[in-house]
């Protein structure tokens, strides 16, 4: 394990958090932008939908490799590359003339976020002290929740201000300042360990990680097939319309940012309660949205649990999975993300079955019984290891 820094280094975990805002916001761009792409391509909208698609598959890709490929390179230009590939793609994306090079740029697009966000919470080791790491690690992955607030909207005001490719074009612009800000604070950083393809294998196979990646997996196969089919369970259970409906997704991600912020204090506490915690709490929310008859405030309630519940789960899993093999920490990061964008390709499938067989009622009870089997899980077979000790605790 490389050793525990001495100071926090607060700016270079803060221009990680914008690092993910950058590379989410841009992974997200073309969910607001696909009408003008696909007309202005000359392509159909389904296709240009697999620019979404592709970045995932990159992101899966990169996640399982980055620690393997770049063992011999410090992590500061590691993370810097990153973000160059960003400002690229981008870039590359707004001048695109054909089908062929926006698919190209928006793989490198993929590999930059996998890379990164494999290679987080590893990084917040070496940027902090041992009982500081699960805050760094909220703080940077509350990125994903401002994203997730933001880039839908924004892109679409500014592609209806300015077209869809001055759109990338200030993604790019967003990178840039990425760039710098992560120039000037992220610190040397030398690479630790001996990560080959084999030591994923390695990885799984140590005692108790696997069953946690089970674990894991259900509970992002549970928030995903919920999460796909929001909108039309707002509508026909809550009877909102478009107004509100932005309203209610707009409460939905401010929750999941308080919620991302709340599971670094609650970390610091106990890791397994964290990661019980927030499955029962989805699951709850959705049986409740499903089944109760809450009325409209109680529904309103239901809908802010669930955001600030989900806010907490990439926080404490991240965590989970650099104290179970410090040794090995990249790696861990790197199925963590494999996990995730398996789950999210997973949930939506099977959201899409449920949602055939029986409508939003259906997906949202079983989805929910299936985020409380995965809380059952996680209290009988998860280990949950301690929070490394501080030097001065453990002198």
């Amino acid at each position: 394990m490389p050793p525990e820094p001495a100071s926090s280094a607060w700016a270079a975990v803060f221009s990680l958090a914008v690092g993910v805002f950058a590379l989410l916001t841009a992974e997200y761009l073309p969910a607001s932008l696909l009408t003008p792409m696909a007309a202005d391509l000359g392509i159909s909208e389904a296709l240009a939908g697999q620019a979404v698609t592709v970045t995932a598959v990159a992101a899966m890709l990169s996640g399982l490799l980055t620690a393997s490929l770049t063992r011999r390179i410090d992590r500061r230009y590691v993370l810097l590359g990153f973000t160059v590939l960003l400002i690229v793609s981008n870039l590359l994306v707004a001048v695109a003339s054909n089908m062929a090079m926006l698919m190209v740029m928006r793989i490198l697009l993929g590999v930059a976020l996998g890379g990164f966000w494999s290679m987080a919470a590893a990084v917040a080791m070496r940027l902090v002290p041992a009982a500081l790491v699960p805050r760094a690690v909220s703080i940077i992955f509350s990125g994903i929740a401002v994203a997730t607030i933001v880039a839908v909207p924004l892109g679409s005001y500014l592609g209806d201000l300015s077209g869809w490719r001055n759109t990338f074009l200030a993604a790019a612009g967003l990178g840039v300042v990425t760039l710098l800000f992560q120039w000037f604070t992220l610190p040397r950083m030398a690479p630790h360990g001996t990560a080959r393809l084999g030591t994923l294998w390695e990885v799984l196979r140590r005692p108790g990680f696997g069953v946690g990646i089970v674990g894991m997996l259900l509970v992002h196969i549970g928030h995903y097939a919920l999460f796909t089919y929001i909108r039309p369970a707002l509508e026909n259970i809550m009877s909102v319309d478009a107004d509100k409906l932005a309203l209610l997704l707009f409460v939905f991600g401010v929750a999941n940012f308080v919620g991302t912020l709340a599971a670094g204090w609650l970390l610091q506490i106990s890791l397994r309660l964290t990661l019980t915690l927030t499955p029962v709490l989805m699951g709850a929310a959705a049986l409740g949205l499903a089944l109760l008859p809450a009325g409209q405030v109680g529904y309103v309630a239901l809908v802010i649990l669930w955001g600030l519940a989900f806010g907490g789960v990439s926080v404490a899993w991240s965590n989970w999975a650099t104290r179970m093999v410090p040794d090995q920490a990249e790696s861990a990061g790197g199925l963590v993300v494999v996990g995730v964008q398996s789950a999210i390709a997973g949930g939506a499938a099977a959201g899409g079955v449920m949602f055939g067989l029986g409508g939003t009622v259906t997906v949202f009870t079983i989805s929910g019984a299936i985020l409380l089997a995965s809380a059952l899980l996680i209290v009988l077979r998860v280990r949950s290891p301690r929070a490394p000790q501080t030097a001065a605790e453990s002198a």
